[in-house]
């Protein structure tokens, strides 16, 4: 008996020690998909965000273009002025006058509306634009986790979460747009245009010196 338990108990604990590293890299695969997902998915809203605005726009240079040729209206088309009336004159001409003015008022409406529409568009940057303007400003490295907790504390009335700041990065960094370092087991970004370390130079003015 104990030289049959022996081999059974050790493979239940090959078995044992084989699921649980199964399960660990199966969550950590679920993990790095979900953020790919959720930064995919915040991406594809700044897009449908964006064709939104860009179709108002079209439907309002479209709007604004088509008065400027007014077709004549039915009375003038059918009766004729006579010869010798020449008061009819004026009042044609008064009539397209107000015409033309109302034209124009509904194009400045028109460009107005385009113009609001435009400018609430770019008072909400997109989390690419908030991670690449953070990153310049400092002087040093920061973490994801640290990125999103500035973007955070900055823009409260977003949910930035550290696994979309992460996959962003990453994405930033395969366009060369961020550095990444890696410190120990931390990982560490940069921007790509960052300007050079304080101590550098110090060190330098204190070689000059």
């Amino acid at each position: 008996m104990p030289e049959t338990t022996f081999p059974s108990t050790e493979l239940t604990s090959q078995y044992t020690a084989q699921v649980a590293s199964d399960l660990e890299r199966n969550a950590k695969e679920q993990e790095r998909i979900g953020a790919e997902i959720a930064a995919l998915q915040e991406q594809l809203l700044a897009l449908q965000h964006d064709h939104t605005v860009l179709v108002n726009i079209q439907k309002a240079l479209g709007t604004a273009d088509s008065p400027t040729e007014a077709a004549p209206s039915p009375e003038d088309a059918a009766v004729p002025s006579p010869r010798h009336e020449t008061p009819a004159k004026p009042a044609t001409g008064k009539r397209s006058r107000a015409k033309k003015a109302g034209t124009e008022q509904g194009s400045r409406t028109t460009k107005e509306t385009a113009a609001k529409t435009a400018t609430a568009k770019t008072a909400k940057p997109t989390l690419v634009e908030l991670i690449r303007g953070h990153l310049t400003e400092q002087n040093e490295p920061r973490s994801a986790a640290e990125v999103a907790t500035a973007l955070g504390q900055t823009h409260p009335d977003r949910s930035i979460k550290t696994t979309v700041v992460r996959s962003t990065l990453e994405g930033l960094v395969a366009k060369s747009q961020v550095q990444r370092t890696k410190q120990g087991s931390s990982v560490f970004y940069t921007a790509a245009d960052a300007p050079a370390q304080p101590e550098t130079s110090t060190d330098g003015a204190q070689a000059d010196s």
